[in-house]
């Protein structure tokens, strides 16, 4: 996880009025019935906006196996969804809650009491990036993120997202960057479209990854490409990520999402 914003070539990130983050008051679970099947409509208006809590969970059925997707939505788009200490409570809270649910539903001895009938996770960010890494506005503290104290453990949105035993999909789009990458390699596998860009900045800080980005990249590409992408802090396109196993996909920009779910109803 970084605590610096992106380099001014990678993210250009206005700077909050009045030296506050430009985010809403942080409400972390909310969610949203949506008419099923899904359409184009929905997929559009599917994306958050500024007047929304920062973390968005919108549960929705699926069409074809009728079971239902957990949609998580960083919503911070006029920040390129660089998380604070808001954004990290939001997710750890959400995941927190799903991984509770599905272990309930799975120790579940009564066949005849309701369930959850969640059959997979979907993480994205509002606006055209996925997640551009930490606000220095408001950055969670690095060393409470790295450290595996239970106090600490029930705001790490990372271990939280590894005690989800259904598989998370991310939805990538935009800029994937340092904190924002560790995120993504904290889902299953990854669906990306032509924007997508990955990039790990820690090495330009002096900064260590504390979300497990250093053992997690080497077992997708390799020890040697990940010493590359790390060290040298350079960019990898949708098509290179592809190539190098980083993503599952690549579909046409702004189809990631959509892609996502149509997945996530292959799973159920």
């Amino acid at each position: 996880m970084d605590t610096l914003t992106p380099d001014n070539d990678e993210a250009k990130i206005p700077e909050p009025r009045g030296g506050q983050s430009s985010a809403p008051s942080c409400i972390y679970f909310s969610t949203t019935s949506f008419p099923k099947p899904f359409s184009q409509q929905y997929i559009e208006t599917a994306t958050a906006t500024k007047d929304k809590p920062v973390v968005l969970c919108e549960r929705c059925e699926l069409e074809n196996c009728g079971h239902e997707v957990a949609i998580i939505t960083i919503n911070r788009p006029d920040r390129l969804n660089c998380f604070n200490e808001e954004v990290c409570l939001g997710l750890s809270d959400i995941f927190a809650r799903i991984a509770d649910e599905i272990d309930a539903r799975d120790s579940q001895k009564n066949p005849n009491q309701e369930t959850s009938t969640l059959v997979a996770v979907i993480l994205t960010g509002a606006g055209k990036s996925f997640c551009a890494g930490a606000d220095l506005s408001n950055p969670p503290n690095p060393l409470s993120q790295s450290s595996d104290l239970l106090c600490y453990l029930r705001v790490n949105p990372v271990y939280q997202m590894d005690r989800v035993r259904i598989p998370i999909i991310g939805a990538v789009k935009g800029h994937c960057i340092t904190g924002g990458f560790e995120l993504a390699l904290a889902c299953d596998f990854l669906i990306g479209d032509s924007t997508t860009k990955f990039k790990d900045t820690h090495v330009k800080f002096g900064l260590a990854p504390c979300w497990g980005l250093s053992q997690k990249l080497q077992r997708l590409v390799g020890p040697n490409r990940a010493k590359y992408i790390s060290l040298s802090a350079t960019s990898v396109a949708a098509t290179k990520a592809l190539e190098w196993g980083l993503l599952n996909e690549v579909v046409p920009n702004g189809q990631a999402l959509r892609r996502s779910i149509e997945i996530a109803d292959e799973i159920g």
